[in-house]
């Protein structure tokens, strides 16, 4: 059997944004998949309809338990498991994804306990069939807490953490396996199961793709075909700048001010703070297309609005202000650009001052030509990817709002808009 894990898509690739994914779905079934669940690629960087409609075409089952409808319903297009036979041996796969429950409500979903959807489906399926398997797009750790849970897991294929485990990992009865990211190596399991239908041994490792030399050249060609189309529907005009938006990562600049003015227009904000590194270039005068939008804007980042003390947002500043914050590399959460790059505000004015140390320090903060108030609440308006992880602890904790299913490249397409359309 041929299986994927999820994130299959990303739409920082111009194919996969020109087609909502759909391309990626005639690549699976030219290589012959016989099952898939989704990961968060697919669930949460997708609008309620694209999902919906992304496997119209798809010639394998797409197997996900713990995501329904709004109203509680299955789509007609998820099955919470398949049973496959091999001989006299019948194995169920069972499909879970990791439970963003807020972004999938908002774009009309509903996302449930995988641990609870795990566990009735094990009491389902036990008597029916010789051996359970898991796709799990949760990440390492819930695997490894799912195999300490469900011992009548024979193996869980895992996702979502990138992680690889070269000969895989035992957790108890179980066998954890992982096969990393990108499609540098492909996993492979064994179960083998006694003509009595018991669980005789599993046993995984991984190839990296490198060891193949051979390239199907028939792939290669649709590949082509379709990424020439993609460009001819990416280059659909948006409007005519008459003079060019340049980009500098480190300095101030015009095409960062626009976008963080576009945020917090959109989000309704008091205030909005945005990274200029996720501008990867300059617009030069003329027609801006789609495809030019993508290009610059690749990320699958949306716009949200945090809630943060005058104390708490002056703390952000202050991290923000830093050279190696500037300077960070960042990679995950959404962020497909190189570098952080300076923060970028609208209505926020920082003032610095040179310091013995040769290094600018912040020695004042206004908020709208005003001295910031330490215990004032103020609505922020920002990027998604700062409420993720630790970057900004203060944005972790705060209370927010997300806007979905647009993504920044939508805000800074319909600011133009506003801006040069006649």
């Amino acid at each position: 059997m041929l299986l994927d894990i999820g994130d299959f898509i990303d739409r920082f690739h111009p194919l996969t944004e020109a087609s909502d994914g759909k391309a990626n779905v005639i690549l699976l079934n030219d290589a012959a998949y016989d099952a898939v669940t989704i990961g968060n690629n697919e669930g949460i960087t997708l609008s309620h309809e694209q999902l919906n409609t992304l496997y119209a075409h798809a010639k394998f089952p797409v197997i996900v338990a713990n995501v329904f409808d709004e109203n509680g319903d299955r789509p007609h297009w998820m099955k919470p498991y398949v049973i496959m036979t091999f001989g006299h041996v019948r194995v169920a796969f069972i499909g879970v994804t990791v439970p963003f429950q807020t972004f999938y409500e908002l774009l009309g979903w509903r996302v449930v306990d995988p641990f609870d959807t795990v566990a009735q489906l094990i009491e389902e399926l036990s008597e029916k069939v010789d051996a359970i398997v898991l796709l799990s797009h949760l990440g390492v750790n819930d695997d490894e807490k799912m195999a300490e849970t469900f011992p009548q897991l024979a193996a869980i294929l895992g996702g979502h953490t990138h992680h690889v485990f070269e000969h895989g990992k035992r957790v108890n009865e179980t066998l954890l396996c992982g096969a990393g990211k990108f499609g540098h190596y492909v996993g492979c399991l064994t179960l083998t199961i006694d003509k009595n239908g018991r669980k005789v041994d599993t046993h995984a490792y991984v190839q990296h793709m490198d060891a193949f030399e051979y390239a199907c050249e028939e792939t290669k060609q649709k590949l082509n075909d379709m990424i020439r189309q993609a460009t001819h529907a990416l280059a659909k005009p948006i409007v005519y700048l008459p003079e060019s938006l340049t980009i500098d990562w480190f300095s101030p600049s015009p095409f960062a001010s626009l976008l963080a003015q576009a945020l917090n227009e959109w989000c309704e904000g008091d205030v909005a703070m945005v990274n200029a590194g996720v501008l990867l270039s300059s617009l030069p005068k003329g027609i801006v297309t789609t495809g030019d939008i993508h290009r610059i804007c690749p990320h699958p980042i949306n716009p949200c609005k945090v809630y943060l003390r005058g104390s708490e947002l002056k703390e952000v500043i202050l991290q923000a202000e830093t050279e190696q914050m500037k300077q960070l590399r960042m990679k995950g959460f959404g962020f497909r650009g190189e570098v952080m790059g300076q923060m970028v505000y609208d209505r926020i004015t920082v003032e610095k001052e040179q310091m013995i140390d040769g290094q600018a320090h912040v020695r004042r903060i206004f908020i709208n030509h005003q001295p910031i108030e330490e215990q004032k609440t103020y609505a922020v308006a920002t990027i998604d990817m700062f409420t993720f992880g630790h970057l900004y602890p203060e944005i972790y904790r705060a209370k927010k709002k997300y806007y979905m299913p647009e993504m920044l490249r939508d805000v800074l397409a319909w600011k133009l808009k506003n801006m040069y359309q006649q």
